[in-house]
């Protein structure tokens, strides 16, 4: 079984409760009827009812397994606006404002995610990341004990040609622009986590640099090197390994002769990138020359999951974001 056939598989098991807000466009409305009909998990689409069943009417798409909630009638929005008053209240929120506000299908959708009436959600497809997320961090807010909230790619190298196959998580890939140390071992600590959730292994971080155990001296690789100290101290149990160039992470041989002391032996499954320029580039290189599956960006370090889309993305890309976030539902509730 393939990764993603197993985050699929074991997302059913569960069938958490996913909301979406975009149910105008007919890529959400066929993933979310396809993760319906499938059991992944209990879908609800935000928004224009009358709209939204007459884009899925155009797209040939059943709406019978999915709950649509229309913004101009739900009788969860008095609750819903109180709690994003009582939320925002204290950066100069007025209760009119809230009033107008929880009617933005974004905002409604977190909402039902922050007061438990759904457990995770989805957006992206239309809106921007940089809407998606400030609206995640203001209403579903930063998990406990969490200082950064970053993103991740779930890479999957299931080609002939591929040396490593399996999958792989590259973070920060979307997110955090410069992190400095303690941004850069939150997002090391969070990706091992992310790993554990949905590649079902023990994470086996390497810390990327342009240099290998010191064989460069710089402020950037010193950034890496006490990232990775950091990390270590904090969860000791972790397989990491510092300043580590790409192809002694990921090639068994190459780590034999570069680093014979190497943890994680070459057989890294976790990518810790510098910076968002090395990390957004590493992952469509891999994606689009490497031809490597992308499943992202998603998001880590919220109280509850809430992730992004490419506004690129097609309804297959979707499909597999509701079942990652699902199955990020579950491991959250069982982790309470």
């Amino acid at each position: 079984m393939n990764i993603l056939d197993s985050i699929v598989t074991r997302a059913r098991q569960h069938t958490s409760h996913i909301v979406l807000c975009e149910g105008e466009d007919p890529r959400i409305l066929q993933a979310a009827a396809r993760a319906a009909n499938e059991g992944i998990a209990r879908i609800s689409l935000v928004g224009d009812a009358k709209a939204i069943v007459e884009c899925a009417s155009q797209a040939n798409v059943s709406l019978d397994n999915i709950q649509v909630i229309d913004l101009k009638s739900s009788p969860l929005i008095p609750q819903l606006a109180e709690t994003l008053y009582e939320l925002r209240a204290a950066k100069g929120m007025t209760r009119e404002q809230a009033q107008q506000a929880v009617l933005d299908p974004l905002c409604f959708a977190n909402l039902m995610v922050h007061s438990g009436l759904a457990d995770g959600s989805v957006a992206g497809a239309v809106h921007t990341t940089a809407n998606v997320v400030r609206t995640a961090l203001q209403i579903i807010g930063k998990a406990p004990m969490t200082r950064t909230v970053s993103s991740f790619f779930l890479m999957l190298f299931d080609k002939p040609w591929h040396s490593c196959p399996g999958g792989m998580i590259f973070s920060d890939c979307g997110l955090v622009i410069d992190p400095d140390e303690e941004q850069l071992a939150d997002i090391a600590l969070a990706a091992a986590e992310s790993a554990q959730q949905l590649l079902g292994e023990a994470p086996r971080i390497a810390m990327l640099s342009f240099s290998t155990a010191g064989s460069a001296s710089h402020p950037l690789v010193d950034k890496v090197v006490n990232a990775s100290r950091r990390v270590q101290q904090a969860r000791p149990d972790i397989l990491i390994d510092e300043d580590l160039q790409l192809d002694a992470a990921i090639r068994p041989e190459v780590s034999l002769r570069k680093l014979p002391t190497s943890k994680v032996q070459g057989r890294a499954n976790v990518l810790v990138f510098p910076d968002l320029g090395a990390g957004n580039i590493g992952y469509k290189l891999a994606e689009h020359i490497g031809g490597a599956v992308a499943i992202g960006p998603l998001l880590q370090g919220l109280k509850k999951p809430a992730n992004d889309l490419s506004r690129s993305c097609s309804a297959n890309d979707i499909y597999y974001v509701i079942a990652v976030t699902a199955l990020q539902a579950a491991s959250n509730s069982q982790s309470l």
